[in-house]
């Protein structure tokens, strides 16, 4: 009984992965758009380790990725942690309910 479970949680495993993966360069929500449309300039958000994060925020959503310095290594120790740098709002018609 154990193994035929655990055969079937497998098989689960494997069809979850075989799904398609959703377009990540597109917003799907209520003001969908393309990513590339965040054409405002972000702010630059450090986290508990003093690494830096590009940050913006579009209304209810917001986006961040990993700073990177020339050679893709993340940029750490240069600001002070739990900080944000400059701007971070894109815009939208859609308020930020925080």
């Amino acid at each position: 009984m154990k193994t035929l479970l655990l055969m079937l949680l497998g098989c689960a495993t494997l069809l979850v992965a075989c799904g398609t993966k959703p377009d990540q360069t597109a917003d799907r929500f209520i003001d969908g758009k393309s990513l590339a449309n965040l054409t405002k300039t972000p702010g630059i958000w450090v986290d508990g380790d003093g690494c830096e994060h590009w940050a913006i925020d579009d209304g209810i959503e917001g986006y961040q990725m990993n700073r990177l310095d020339r050679y893709g290594k993340p940029i750490c120790g240069r600001l002070q942690p739990f900080t944000l740098y400059g701007p971070d709002e894109a815009g939208s018609p859609v308020p930020d309910p925080i």
